[in-house]
């Protein structure tokens, strides 16, 4: 019994070691990783809603088709391969965040890395196939949730409802279909997760 115990007692610690370990890397990669400097026009619930107004952006985008998590796991692969320069000649692209997902039509999904700010569109090199295609997203007012977690559907589906309320509350029209926007890798945490569903918005 009292063997028992202090195995258990060295588990609790080992996870607890785990925890602040990943804390401590979430944070590190969190505060050097580029995000789009947005501005923050309004927010409620704590900062968790907000709307933002967002510099004009430029992506690396490839789709994919099926399940949304299943088109996510296939997107990613080319895009890293672009930015890391494996199938290409040239530097490497530092990563950025987050990652960004949107439906289109016929259950494909365009998966896009937004790319460093310091790059125009015609200082990027150029991909090693079509598969990766670049386009520029104007300047736009964009409402926003963050929240949490492991990124299932029923989860994305309730935060989604929950803003689209609060839109509709702010006197906003949604436009298009919704983006998905993930910070972080699939081994971190999920409480320590953040995710993000936008809509780009209007006055109705």
């Amino acid at each position: 019994m009292k063997r028992m115990r202090r195995v258990m007692f060295y588990a609790v610690l080992t996870l607890l070691a785990v925890v602040v370990l990943a804390g401590g890397a979430w944070l590190y990669v969190m505060h050097n990783v580029e995000r789009p400097a947005y501005t923050v026009v309004a927010s409620d619930n704590g900062g968790a809603l907000e709307l933002r107004d967002y510099p004009p952006l430029i992506m690396a985008e490839v789709t994919r088709s099926g399940a949304r998590y299943d088109a996510l796991r296939a997107g990613f692969g080319p895009l890293a391969g672009y930015i890391f320069a494996k199938e290409r000649s040239g530097d490497k692209i530092a990563m950025t965040a987050p990652v960004i997902q949107q439906a289109s039509e016929d259950r494909h999904w365009a998966i896009s890395f937004i790319m460093p700010s310091k790059y125009a569109l015609g200082d990027l090199p150029s991909p090693a196939n079509t598969d990766v295609q670049f386009h520029n997203v104007p300047a736009r007012r964009w409402a926003a949730i963050r929240f949490s977690g492991v990124t299932t559907d029923a989860l994305i589906a309730e935060k989604e409802a929950v803003l689209r309320d609060w839109v509709t509350a702010q006197d906003l029209t949604p436009l298009g279909a919704p983006v998905y926007a993930y910070y972080n890798d699939p081994i971190t945490p999920g409480f320590l997760r953040r995710n993000e569903v936008l809509f780009i918005v209007e006055d109705s």
